[in-house]
């Protein structure tokens, strides 16, 4: 399986979705560090909201196959700016969260993260387990290297 890094600002729902992705009972935890685990890379909300952090990400992005930029489906704004995804030498995946909140407005969410350049977004819900399966599978594929010529592809 493909190691994810999620970014998010705090409540988005990185924990609570890396707890559903692992099958493990959902309960609020707050990630004051960044927490690896066998596959993923759960990073505290305080990384993408405050300007002294922000740069410590590319720095953990670099321990990624995938990075999943996500955002919360009842926000009222987003943190990325239009573009984000093309200072990445990684995928950058979008993820919208809570899509079954009473407040949620997935289409808004979805269009912040095509703004910021995600091609390939995930709405989902931690809680019910909506599309939790199709983020799976998504990781589960062959990882693609291109050689230097841009041209043979190998998986690994």
């Amino acid at each position: 399986m493909k190691k994810i890094m999620f970014v998010g600002r705090s409540e988005a729902g990185k924990t609570t979705l890396t707890q559903a992705l692992k099958n493990q009972e959902i309960k609020y935890e707050k990630t004051q560090a960044v927490n690896y685990t066998d596959v993923i890379i759960d990073t505290p909300g305080e990384y993408i909201q405050t300007r002294e952090l922000g740069s410590a990400l590319a720095v953990y992005a670099y321990e990624a196959d995938v990075v999943g930029l996500l955002i919360d489906a009842t926000e009222p704004f987003s943190l990325f700016p239009p573009c984000i995804t093309g200072m990445c030498n990684r995928e950058v995946v979008g993820i919208v969260t809570k899509i079954n909140d009473k407040d949620a407005n997935v289409e808004r969410a979805k269009n912040w993260l095509r703004l910021a350049g995600c091609k390939t977004i995930f709405p989902v819900d931690s809680v019910t387990g909506e599309g939790i399966e199709a983020l799976k599978k998504h990781l589960a594929q062959e990882k693609v290297i291109k050689n230097h010529k841009n041209t043979e592809k190998t998986t690994l």
